[in-house]
């Protein structure tokens, strides 16, 4: 036998592995350029980055967020999940080794609702996009098709004649009061009479019909009602209280009037640039859902010092009005009459309704009656000082001081320059140029909010640049026909969508074309301008308080608790309620201004802001700008959340869609393309969006 001393020694043979050999690992996929931006991770297996399109980053687990909060906690999805493995016992049966297991058949995919997508799949081979989270509804079986509970009807859905009706109607009645309440504020205080005030609601209802037909077909196409802005409500009244208007006797209406369309149409025509040259799409990156919603809250809350103190005037109806809107729309709101929650979605008229039903049962009853004073006659003008002290309680209370039913004409034609031709100055064109600013932030939180609603993705940027162009045309054409205040996307439209859940476009342009309608019976316009002044005052306590919450509902988007958010939105809000109080009490001395009342002076600062340099317009500029709120939180949260560090995850940036993986998209197609195949040839335009 041979040695084996100092042979040299053989190399082991490797053990075998299992049979058959595990298949070889998978290349993960790439994420997209959306994910790569918003730092998105796939948390459960097969899960891959495109398949979030909701257009939010970070996005709620559909289990843990129910679409519908009104509608309470959410129904068992109609899945084939498997459930969680029990709990290992000592007469469990052994489970399979890895092999076998990656052999046995996949679980049954999710149910889902039916598809709108007519191209039956996403290009490329791209997954589709995870299933939202689906509630069930009353009276509906678990077994029956679900569809998407956030809305009823989607943006290109047709529901036929009848319900388009019904909708359409609904839809507007709801947001009622965001269109009918600014003229009733604005035109007395210009020291319009009942009947201008009549003329100026016709014209806003005609103006709002003929601007919201323009964005469904024209602008970002999504079902978004425009109108008479709360944004410009603020600077239309410093405009209207500036210190070239004291002292005018007759005619002020007017010649106010047409000072304010010349600034409008100066503003509108600098929003068409922002939005048709492209700008706003450079801009959308400084606006951020932590930008949004201290501006849009600070909107709401500038007219705190008119709300109570016009309510306080006649305090038992108008508390009685404040009272009612709540109480349908909170402690009523859960109550269903034929399958709709009608006191959420008509609060304001029926609680109008019924306040305004029993100011007039009083009225009849004698209850504001005063022996030898009429309502009608000026309280400087009444010799006794008995009437003198009742001739405010008697025209706040009753309801037959406005003559305006009886004088309007049944038949009222608005037209372009009503009111004479617009008078240009550049110191108030240069306030409502930034105004307009504010406002397309406004409008863009509605546009990315309203889109998870109702539309298979976000817009792209470029939509949202031609959506702000054609604001900007609106606001023109409101300015041209006189309505005192801008045009913009009314910021109700979100509460309203998820209400109502309503998102079909046709319903909002059948809505419109009756306010269009409805514009040219002066009896209507007439009997919105008989309104008491109380009644529109606790109605706007409730609408302001409505927007002030719709814009910090925008915080949703970003980190929950992040101190940062919360540092940034606290000195928005701080300091746009602390730096315009200062502009408006500086100088300011009791009984210097006893011509302008006391809601209206934060709105006098042109003539004793802080402000003083060797140019006139520059001081009258300066002083109405930072007396603003709403100037105020912009500048602070645009300044804070883009300066000071953070993730994207945290910040809870907005997401667009971008333009090339959109338009591959058949059914991002028909939701966003303008129509009549007029986009084709604007496709070299990035600011058209496809």
């Amino acid at each position: 036998m041979a040695s084996s001393f100092g042979a040299l020694p053989q190399s082991r043979r490797a053990r075998p592995g299992p049979w058959p050999p595990a298949p070889p690992p998978q290349p993960q996929a790439q994420p997209l350029s959306w994910a790569k931006r918003t730092g998105f991770q796939a948390r459960v297996s097969g899960e891959s980055a495109s398949a979030p399109n909701s257009g939010q980053a970070p996005l709620p687990r559909p289990a843990d967020a129910p679409a519908d909060l009104e509608s309470g906690p959410p129904a068992r999805p109609n899945s084939a999940v498997p459930p969680p493995p029990a709990a290992v016992t000592t007469n469990a049966k052994p489970q399979p080794p890895p092999q076998q297991r990656q052999q046995q058949p996949p679980p049954a995919p999710l149910a889902r609702a039916r598809r709108r997508d007519s191209d039956g799949g996403r290009p490329n081979g791209q997954p589709p996009a995870a299933p939202l989270p689906q509630l069930q509804e009353e009276g509906e079986e678990e077994d029956a098709p679900q569809r998407p509970a956030h809305v009823k009807y989607e943006l290109r859905d047709t529901p036929g004649i009848l319900p388009v009706v019904v909708f359409g109607f609904q839809h507007y009645i709801s947001m009622l009061g965001s269109i009918i309440l600014v003229p009733l504020v604005m035109v007395p205080a210009m020291g319009g009479s009942a009947d201008d005030t009549a003329a100026v609601v016709s014209t806003v209802l005609l103006v709002s019909g003929i601007t919201t037909l323009l964005h469904i077909l024209f602008g970002t196409r999504l079902p978004l009602v425009q109108g008479p802005s709360f944004v410009y409500l603020a600077p239309a009244l410093a405009i209207i209280n500036s210190p070239e208007f004291f002292g005018l006797n007759d005619n002020n209406f007017k010649h106010i009037m047409k000072h304010l369309q010349g600034a409008i149409i100066i503003g509108g025509l600098f929003q068409v640039l922002l939005g048709y040259t492209g700008l706003m799409s450079l801009f959308l990156r400084l606006i951020n859902p932590v930008v949004v919603s201290p501006t849009v809250a600070a909107v709401g809350l500038s007219f705190f010092s008119y709300g109570f103190t016009k309510v306080g005037s006649c305090i038992e109806m108008g508390v009685l009005q404040f009272f009612m809107v709540i109480i349908f729309a909170l402690y009523l709101r859960k109550i269903k009459l034929f399958g709709y929650r009608v006191f959420l979605i008509y609060a304001v008229p029926l609680g109008l309704g019924i306040t305004w039903a029993i100011a007039f049962v009083l009225t009849a009853s004698g209850v504001y009656s005063f022996k030898g004073c009429d309502a009608n006659i000026p309280a400087s003008n009444n010799v006794s000082a008995f009437c003198r002290t009742h001739v405010l309680r008697m025209k706040s209370c009753r309801v037959d001081t406005s003559h305006a039913l009886r004088a309007s004409p049944w038949f009222r034609f608005p037209y372009p320059l009503q009111w004479g031709t617009p008078v240009f100055n550049w110191k108030m064109g240069l306030v409502m140029c930034l105004v307009s600013v504010i406002a397309s932030v406004d409008s863009v939180g509605s546009y990315h909010a309203s889109s998870l609603f109702v539309a298979t993705r976000p817009p792209t940027a470029g939509i949202v640049s031609r959506g702000i162009g054609v604001e900007g045309v609106s606001t023109v054409l409101a300015g041209l026909w006189g309505t005192g205040v801008g045009s913009a996307t009314i910021t109700e439209n979100v509460h309203t969508i998820a209400v109502t859940k309503m998102g079909s476009r046709k319903a909002v342009g059948f809505g419109a074309i009756v306010l269009i309608v409805l514009s040219i019976v002066g009896k209507v316009g007439a009997f919105i301008a008989s309104i008491p002044d109380v009644m529109v005052a606790a109605l706007l306590c409730f609408m302001w308080a409505m927007l002030c919450a719709l814009g910090l509902s925008n915080l949703r988007y970003g980190a929950t608790g992040s101190s940062r958010n919360s540092i940034v939105v606290g000195l928005a809000l701080f300091l746009s309620l602390s730096v315009p109080s200062y502009f408006q009490q500086y100088g300011l001395h009791p009984n210097a201004n006893s011509s302008v009342p006391t809601y209206f002076q934060p709105y006098n600062v042109a003539s004793h802001g802080p402000i003083h340099t060797g140019f006139g317009g520059v001081n009258y500029v300066l002083n109405t700008l930072l007396s603003l709120n709403m100037v105020i939180a912009f500048l602070v949260a645009v300044v804070l959340d883009n300066t000071v560090p953070s993730g994207r995850h945290e910040r809870g940036l907005y997401v667009w869609s971008e333009a090339e993986e959109a338009t591959r998209e058949s059914s991002f197609m028909e939701d966003y393309e303008l129509p009549f195949k007029i986009g084709r040839a604007f496709k070299w335009a990035k600011c058209m969006g496809l």
